[in-house]
Parts: structure tokens; sequence; C-alpha cells
């Protein structure tokens, strides 16, 4: 943090306050899109190699060693591949669509914090932010179906208006409970509300996490991560066999490529809100040598890897469910259970076996 005060200090005589300010705010962005970036990159090396790891293949092995360049070479195929426009869609909306896709996923990262006061914005209302603009994202989707002007690209993008909205809506719930338990909606004061109690007091701060009195809400939040990704199994806004691609059925080249990027971004977006809500966020397992050596942003991205790895180990292993499955999952199943977990919750906090306090 000195250094960091140094340079602040340096900036601000150099070119003033505000225009430093600016800079500085650029600075972090930049800081924190990149690495984002490369992570969805290598996100797709790794389903490659874990899904080829279980069904006993390869995977990627000729680009660069073990295939770790594999990632660099899908980008510079597909920017050099040619972009198509259908001639008689709306060609504004068609271009915009890829792009609405992906900034919200990239956007949520702005109050997700890596530490304490590690953060772009440290804002109190971080989680509602998160829940609003994740939302924001379906709206490419169906945009894209609707500026196609193609039957089987419109059908996806109704799709994935639907299975959105029924998932939000339990992971609204979701949310809210975490909200209650935690009495806060900044993203650190959750983390911080886990480091605390009996466990945490032991150094087993594992076991004062919000995943073992709210189990069952993390199992609905990360099926419903899975849905409103549109993964397999809940892939049916892209089912191949059924609609070809989808909303996407019409893209070529990077149009293409900035869809398949959004949904690893919102993977990794929803794995490390998962990781705050439910994991403790940036810190340790234990609070014993040598796990408390490891800084707490490693801390995150280990366990938003082994969230994001479930995605993985779903597709890998379900069969993709019908339509009227997963609307029946989320609406008759999740958003009642739910409900009525937040219920015993609330309940739960008047007694005096409140765990919060």
């Amino acid at each position: 943090m000195d250094i960091l005060s140094t340079i602040q200090a340096f900036g601000t005589d150099l070119i003033g306050p505000t225009a430093w300010y600016v800079v500085w705010t650029l600075i972090k962005i930049v800081v924190i899109a990149v690495p984002i970036i490369l992570c969805v990159a290598y996100l797709t090396y790794w389903e490659r190699k874990m899904i080829g790891f279980m069904h006993v293949r390869l995977g990627p092995t000729r680009v660069g060693p073990r295939g770790l360049l594999q990632p660099f070479a899908d980008v510079f195929k597909l920017l050099t591949k040619e972009l198509i426009i259908p001639a008689k869609s709306n060609k504004t909306l068609y271009l915009l669509a890829p792009v609405v896709t992906l900034m919200p996923a990239l956007a949520a990262w702005a109050v997700i914090p890596f530490g304490p006061d590690v953060v772009l914005a440290d804002v109190n209302a971080g989680l509602l932010y998160v829940l609003a603009i994740s939302s924001l994202g379906v709206y490419g989707v169906v945009v894209a179906g609707w500026a196609s002007n193609s039957k089987y690209a419109l059908l996806g993008g109704l799709r994935a208006a639907a299975q959105v909205l029924s998932y939000e809506l339990a992971i609204g719930f979701v949310l809210i409970t975490v909200l209650l338990v935690s009495g806060t909606l900044n993203l650190s004061g959750i983390v911080v509300g886990q480091t605390q109690g009996y466990f945490a007091d032991k150094g087993l701060n594992f076991l004062s996490w919000n995943w073992l009195p709210l189990l069952p809400l993390f199992v609905v939040y990360v099926v419903s991560a899975v849905a409103e990704t549109n993964r397999h199994p809940f892939d049916v806004v892209e089912g191949e066999s059924e609609i070809v691609a989808g909303p996407m059925v019409e893209y070529s080249g990077m149009g293409f490529a900035l869809f398949f990027l959004g949904e690893y971004a919102n993977m990794i977006m929803l794995s490390a809100l998962a990781s705050i809500m439910f994991l403790g966020g940036w810190t340790p397992v234990v609070e014993f040598a040598p796990f408390t050596w490891i800084p707490g942003w490693l801390w995150l991205g280990l366990k938003t890897f082994v969230v994001v790895s479930m995605f993985v180990w779903f597709r890998a292993t379900f069969p993709r469910y019908r339509y009227d499955q997963i609307m029946r999952l989320g609406w008759k199943v999740f958003i009642p259970l739910t409900g009525v977990w937040l219920l015993i919750v609330a309940i739960w906090m008047q007694t005096p076996l409140n765990i919060w306090q």
C-alpha cells in the first residue's frame, strides 16, 4: 500500500488531482480487464483439456508446448474469417448484439473485491449492481435473434429470454438470503462477515463460510448459474440438434467469437460471485501457515477456478434436458425452494441459535 500511495502522490503532483484520478482509474481498469480476458481465453483451453481427460483423450497438443497457444490460434483464425452480414438483417443491431453480450460480463468486475480494499469501486450496493448488470447480457442474445431475420435465430433468442428470466428469479432469492445474513449489499462486507464466528476464531475459516448453513442455496445458485449462461445441460438456446446454433447461427468471424467469449466471461464472473457469497472470497481456507502466506487475490482465483470447473464437469456428464424440464425445474422447484429457505433463515435469525450475530 505504501508503493501505491507513492505512485498516487507522484501522479497527483505531475498532472493534478482530477486528471490523475481519471488516469489512475483507467490503469486499474486495464489491470483488471486484461487478466480477465486472458482467463476467458484459457478457460476454453482448460475446458477442452478437462473434457479430454474425462473422455480419455488428449485435447489440444499441437499449437505450442502442451497446446498452450491454442487460444491464440483460435483468435487468429476467427479474426481472419470473413464477417458476413445477412442481406435482410437489421445491420446496426446485428453488429451491436455481440458487444451487448460481452460487455456486461466485464463491467460486473468493477465491484468484485480481490482483497481487503482491493476493488475498483467499493460501492455499498455492489451486490445489486452485479445482479442488474449481469441481467443485461440476455438482451444481446435476444437482439441477435431478432436482428438476424432468421426463424431459428429468433426461436433461440426467445428461448434465452424465458430461460434467463426463470433462473434470475431463483438467483435473486439466493442473493436476498445472503443479504439477510450479511446485513449489507457491499461485497467486501459479505466476505468480512464470513470471517467471524466460532470456527473462524479457531482458525477453521471454511466452516464459517456461508456454504455450510446455506448449502441448499449454494447448490441452487450453481445450477441456476449454469442455466443462466446457457451452458450444457441447459443449452437449449443453441441446441445444435434442434435449431442449428440458436441466435448465433447467422454470425461468423469475430461476431461469433464475441458471443463465445461472453458466455465464458459470464461463467467466470458468476463463479467469482459464488466464491464471494458462499466460499469466503479472498480469505484462506484455514488461518494456519503456509495458507496465510498466499495472497488474497490468489485465494479468490483458486475458488473461482474450482467453481468454474464444475461448469465443465457438468457438460461432460449430463445429457441435455428438454425445454419443459428446464422450465419446470426453475419455476416449480428452485423458486419455491429458495423462497422457503429464505423464510427458514429469517426465522432462524430471530432465535437464540442465530449464528450470524
